[in-house]
């Protein structure tokens, strides 16, 4: 089989192939990726040399490079997006540019080629926020609510997606899920920013109060259920998938942190909160469980532990990135 992979070169993107290109060895996969701040090769260089792997560096947005790269593909797993939250309210059209028309561009172009699947990784932002004082979850048929631009623009991408099933039979499938973690996660984002600040013995910047509630899925937990959908989906379906079955709040997160690394609470920094911060996810991952038998294979306390210890082992991937990393947080005021 022979598969696109857009964003190849970012987390989830990058850690599904290596996933990917182990279990399956005799596949072809092209990874399309634009490295834009998220994307690292540096994060593809124990596959790169593969000889059933491709690299091109190339923008989803240009429809004659996406028309060419995706002939005889046979699957295409979109994962390039525009992901962070914060960058979103700093440069709001660039996400509309990547994840809308971006989306689109991809979709024409596996229309015109024939490509038996064309898989949309989304997240669960979409569905917006959830009461801290309730018990409620999302799910398959939860009505989209998004509050950030990041989250309205992968609503749009989610909705070409149906589109394109309805109006022209294109085989899709899509994936919403919630808060990924593992290694080779940009140091820009909330738990490896945590784990590299604690390395670096500097302190926790926690947004707000820091009760927002997240549900955390171990990275190849979610690349076995982008496998099993693409393998035993139904085309035209959307599946959630999430990580956790209990909810944590970042400031617990934070301070699991701090036990892990042996300090006290002194390093906890509570900084001005985030535009429009959602209040809390969580994930009902019953229909992918009970289709096709998907459930979260690594726990969070033990793979967070493992996590670090990767961080621990990798300053060679993460510490060119840290200060670029760091100077966002300096435009949006939390330092």
């Amino acid at each position: 089989m022979k598969l696109l992979v857009t964003g190849g070169a970012g987390f989830i993107g990058s850690n599904f192939i290596r996933y990917w290109l182990k279990k399956y060895p005799k596949d072809r996969i092209i990874n399309l990726d634009k490295l834009t701040y998220a994307g690292h090769l540096s994060s593809t260089k124990d596959f790169s040399s593969n000889k059933n792997y491709q690299f091109v560096k190339g923008d989803i947005c240009k429809s004659s490079l996406v028309h060419r790269i995706m002939e005889n593909v046979e699957v295409v797993v979109h994962f390039a997006a525009e992901s962070h939250v914060d960058r979103s309210i700093v440069d709001p059209t660039v996400f509309v540019r990547a994840n809308v028309l971006g989306t689109n561009f991809l979709l024409e172009a596996a229309l015109k080629n024939k490509v038996k699947r064309f898989h949309l990784v989304s997240t669960d932002e979409v569905f917006g926020s959830l009461p801290l004082d309730s018990r409620e979850k999302f799910n398959e048929k939860t009505i989209y609510s998004p509050r950030s631009v990041y989250a309205a623009s992968k609503a749009a991408a989610d909705h070409l997606v149906r589109a394109y099933f309805v109006t022209y039979g294109l085989e899709v499938t899509i994936t919403n899920a919630s808060n990924n973690f593992g290694p080779y996660q940009d140091p820009e984002k909330f738990l490896p920013r945590m784990i590299t600040n604690l390395i670096d013995d500097v302190p926790l910047p926690i947004y707000g109060d820091g009760l927002n509630v997240r549900d955390w899925l171990y990275v190849e937990d979610h690349c076995r259920a982008i496998e099993l959908v693409l393998l035993k989906g139904r085309s035209g379906e959307t599946y959630v998938v999430g990580g956790m079955t209990a909810d944590i709040n970042n400031l617990g997160v934070a301070k699991m942190l701090l036990r892990i690394f042996g300090k006290d609470k002194k390093y906890l920094k509570f900084v001005r909160d985030r535009a429009g911060h959602d209040r809390r996810y969580a994930m009902d991952w019953r229909k992918i469980r009970m289709e096709l038998d998907w459930r979260p294979k690594y726990d969070f306390d033990t793979w967070l532990v493992k996590t670090v210890e990767w961080y621990k082992a990798s300053e060679w991937w993460w510490r060119p990135i840290k200060k670029k990393a760091e100077k966002l947080y300096e435009k949006t005021g939390q330092k």
